[in-house]
């Protein structure tokens, strides 16, 4: 099962498409009486009002706004609570965070790695013994947290979402799933390729608990998710429901008469997930693990180099240790997106903090081959100023 990667990649493509177009042209459609917002100097906020309004719709039914930065903040939600209440969406709901929690693991090994528990040229076969075959070359932690390892994706419950909805409450744990990647052998050579793929950072899940004795839940909250602030954060390990405020999911299932339907999807059990992307976090706890760590208040600078490079000699490499490096209007951003059925999440930054963006989308097919169009209204509204 490879996951659905593609969400970066989209953006990626989609924001330089709409460079080539030319300027962004606001939606002929006053914003929705749901959406509400703070402006200050510098984001475009008309431009990112817009991005919201008419939600919900076919393609999301909220979506939760922070742009911030030293030129001004916006925060901004719209849409829906749930599609039966028609409430207003709570602008600081809990939602489903998916591979940004790789943020929090790759933090957490270099934490480690500060504190002299972890090697990050040593291979992970040293911490790890027994995990991988023979068939294997050494693969060192830095591979495993930059996506050149070569160990190919592990199984899960199926591709199709009826498959998967059908497993929602059921556990797939981390071990099994590294041991169905561990049994196709590897897809290259460690360092020949990147290949961004979950079960590099499951393995460091794995790797983080053996070093230090305790779960990756309590090493990721007392490493980072405490120094950033994060109180609102937590990883549910096999439980399916989402703690605490948080807006419904869902996603749209096309039936056989041709119709379609909202199916919530809400509850889901994410152990699979785990270290690559079962977090559930806020868009406010987003945005301090971002500025934190770029700050240098969580991982000491030697090793926070890592999260800004980028492996040499690889062609199209552009993941670093928990990030992607994105070149955008002339800015290098570097960010993180993370979808689960019914969520998808960015978290976004230049280096200097100038801007940042964090957002939430109710995505109604947050597993799509294509970026969902209200969460690229938002991407295009919050980076125009600097485009």
């Amino acid at each position: 099962m490879r996951p659905r990667h593609r969400t970066t990649a989209v953006l990626t493509a989609s924001l330089v498409l709409a460079l080539a177009a030319g300027p962004l042209a606001a939606p002929a459609f006053a914003a929705s009486p749901s959406a509400t917002a703070r402006a200050s100097a510098g984001p475009d906020a008309e431009a990112l009002r817009a991005a919201l309004a008419g939600l919900p719709d076919a393609d999301a039914t909220a979506a939760l706004v922070r742009v911030g930065g030293t030129d001004g903040a916006w925060r901004g939600s719209a849409g829906v609570h749930d599609l039966k209440s028609g409430a207003a969406a709570d602008p600081d709901a809990r939602f489903r965070a998916g591979s940004t929690t790789k943020v929090v693991t790759a933090a957490t090994v270099l934490r480690l790695a500060a504190l002299g528990k972890v090697d990050l040229d040593t291979p992970v076969q040293h911490y790890l013994p027994g995990l991988l075959t023979k068939a294997f070359e050494p693969i060192s932690v830095r591979q495993l947290l930059n996506h050149t390892s070569g160990i190919q994706a592990g199984d899960g419950f199926g591709d199709a979402f009826e498959d998967q909805y059908a497993h929602r409450f059921d556990t797939l744990t981390p071990r099994q799933v590294v041991a169905s990647a561990v049994a196709k052998g590897p897809e290259f050579g460690p360092g020949q390729q990147q290949d961004y793929l979950n079960v590099n950072y499951t393995i460091l899940g794995l790797l983080i608990e053996k070093v230090t004795g305790h779960s990756y839940a309590s090493e990721a909250t007392r490493l980072v998710l405490r120094p950033a602030g994060m109180r609102d954060t937590y990883f549910p390990g096999t439980d399916p429901r989402i703690r605490g405020p948080h807006n419904h999911g869902y996603q749209l299932v096309q039936q056989a008469d041709g119709s379609a339907r909202f199916v919530d999807v809400t509850d889901w059990n994410q152990a699979d997930r785990w270290a690559a992307g079962d977090m559930i976090s806020t868009t406010a706890d987003l945005e301090r693990l971002i500025t934190s760590l770029f700050r240098g208040r969580i991982v000491p600078a030697p090793q926070l180099r890592e999260m800004f490079t980028v492996p040499a000699g690889i062609e199209g490499a552009d993941y670093s240790a928990g990030l992607q490096r994105f070149e955008y209007g002339g800015e290098v951003y570097w960010l993180k997106s993370g979808a689960r059925y019914g969520y998808s999440a960015v978290v976004l930054a230049t280096r200097d903090l100038s801007r940042t963006l964090v957002y939430s989308v109710n995505s109604t097919d947050a597993k799509g081959e294509s970026m969902n169009p209200v969460a690229e209204r938002i991407a295009l509204a919050a980076l125009k100023q600097r485009a």
